[in-house]
């Protein structure tokens, strides 16, 4: 899976196991004692291009938000690794973020252009920008369920 795939809609591209798995590990996403459990099992390295895919991340971003460089992650999929147990939390994270941004937005294309512009209720900030660390993602889920809301203060 290339980093730099841009889909207009990537829930029909992924495959339904993909699918699947990234509907189970949002909903753990959103049960804070569930995402520890599965963070310390370690969520295969691999899934960090899957995130790349669907966010559209250039691998800079995708290097910022996993604090390894795209050759390492490379190394550690091809191995078959896990991921930190941090970095398998903020990946579970991601994809519960994804997951909730489909339901605002009703399309991944949407979402995204969310993603990068900037954001009233988070001071301007782009929130793919904020992916970098966990309270990072946390801020943004709470955005965009302040949008869900219809609170767009």
């Amino acid at each position: 899976m290339a980093a730099t795939a841009h889909h207009p809609k990537i829930t029909a591209t992924m495959p339904a196991a993909l699918r699947k798995k990234w509907a189970a590990w949002g909903q753990a996403g959103q049960d804070s004692f569930a995402l520890v459990m599965e963070a310390r099992k370690g969520v295969p390295a691999a899934t960090a291009f899957e995130v790349a895919e669907a966010f559209q991340l250039q691998a800079n971003e995708l290097e910022a938000i996993y604090e390894l460089s795209t050759k390492t992650l490379r190394s550690y999929s091809q191995e078959k690794k896990t991921l930190s147990v941090a970095s398998s939390e903020k990946t579970l994270k991601i994809i519960s973020l994804y997951n909730l941004g489909l339901e605002v937005f009703g399309e991944a294309a949407a979402f995204l252009r969310w993603l990068d512009k900037p954001a009233h209720g988070l001071d301007q900030e782009v929130p793919l920008r904020l992916l970098e660390t966990s309270g990072g993602i946390d801020l943004v889920a709470e955005e965009l369920t302040r949008i869900a809301y219809g609170d767009l203060s």
